[in-house]
Parts: structure tokens; sequence; C-alpha cells
């Protein structure tokens, strides 16, 4: 049977590390079976664990972390971000953008309002001057895009924008952040921004 958890001993903590692959149920199974084991090791120990390899989606995180802590009383530590704002990217990782969860919004997103997805989003409608859109993926909109938008933001740099045009003065993809000064904005017209070869941020 094949194993998707590998469990490493260190010093400072104690490591499960998830083959990229894995998915959910395997996750969830080999964890549920392992679990015991550890516990028996632990004894009066108080060592963190940290979980790393795949990416983890929030829901997955959650489950994986009452798992453990219904078991064995110890801090539970993960590499992969709860949140997609940017200051919570620990690592980066590249992935097939082909193929993601899609949301897709009818309506413009105001200034002040905030959305986040965890896959890509499609607005139908205009993001305006003072909104936030964020997506683990890439980010479309059959509209102007007028606020800061944040594809990849768990760190995938194949990631997109898109939009009928771009008018953000701020755009950001994976840990790369591009500003647009107000007179870039007004005479250039620009509807898709992806990063190049040399890891900056075009737009075409």
């Amino acid at each position: 049977m094949s194993r998707c958890i590998n469990i490493y001993f260190k010093k400072d903590c104690i490591v499960l590390k998830i083959k990229e692959d894995a998915r959910s149920n395997e996750i969830y199974n080999e964890l549920q079976d392992k679990l015991p084991d550890l516990k028996d090791f632990y004894q009066d120990e108080r060592t963190p664990i940290l979980v790393t390899g795949k990416i983890l989606k929030k829901a997955e995180i959650d489950t994986i972390q009452k798992m453990i802590q219904s078991i064995i009383r110890v801090r539970v530590d993960f590499d992969s971000p709860r949140n997609l704002g940017l200051h919570d990217i620990r690592r980066t990782f590249k992935k097939d953008i082909q193929i993601s969860e899609t949301k897709f919004y009818k309506g413009s997103i105001r200034s002040g309002q905030r959305m986040e997805f965890e896959g890509s989003i499609v607005i139908i409608g205009d993001v305006n001057d003072g909104a936030e859109v964020i997506a683990e993926d890439n980010i479309a909109v059959v509209g102007n895009l007028r606020g800061m938008a944040h594809a990849g933001a768990k760190g995938n740099v194949n990631a997109i924008i898109a939009a009928n045009l771009i008018e953000s003065p701020q755009i950001r993809i994976a840990s790369i952040i591009r500003e647009r000064e107000r007179k870039e904005i007004e005479t250039e017209s620009y509807t898709y921004a992806y990063i190049n070869d040399e890891g900056l941020i075009d737009m075409v």
C-alpha cells in the first residue's frame, strides 16, 4: 500500500510530510492509522508537530489539526498559509493553472469589499477602486479592474490576471508586485497580466 505521509523526528519538532499528489481522504485515513503509534512515542513529550509538503486548503488544515489534537495535545504548525494575503506566504510553488476550482460572482465589487477564494475567481462586473480580490489561482474580470488584484496568492507563479481593462494602481501575482503610476494607467491600456521569464509582472 502506497503511503502519503512520512514522519521525521527533528530536535525541535516532529515533521509530517505529505506527498504533493495525496488526496484528502488518503491523508485522513493514513493519519488515523499513524496517530496512535505517534501518541505512544510522545508519552510526556510536548514537541510541536510541523505539517509540510503538500499545499493544503483551509478545510484540510482544520481537519488535520483537529485529528492530531484529538489524540495528541501538542501545538500543530503548518507550512501552508491559512490566509491568502501576501504576508502569509511562507513558500512558493508551481501548479497547473488549467486545473482549478472556480468561483463565479455576478455583480461589481465595491470599494471596501474583499473577496477571497482558494481557486480561480471570475467576476461578472467591475472591481472598483478600494476593493480587493485575492485568489489562489487566476482572476478574470468581465468588466474593468480598478481595485487591488492578487492572483496566485499562495505562490502560484503561473497564475494570471485578465480583465476588460486593467486600471489598478497595484496588482500582485504570487509574491511579485507591480505598482503603476497614474500616468501609465491613463495612457496605457492592458487586459492581461502574467509573470514573464525574468520573474516580473508583464502586461499586454
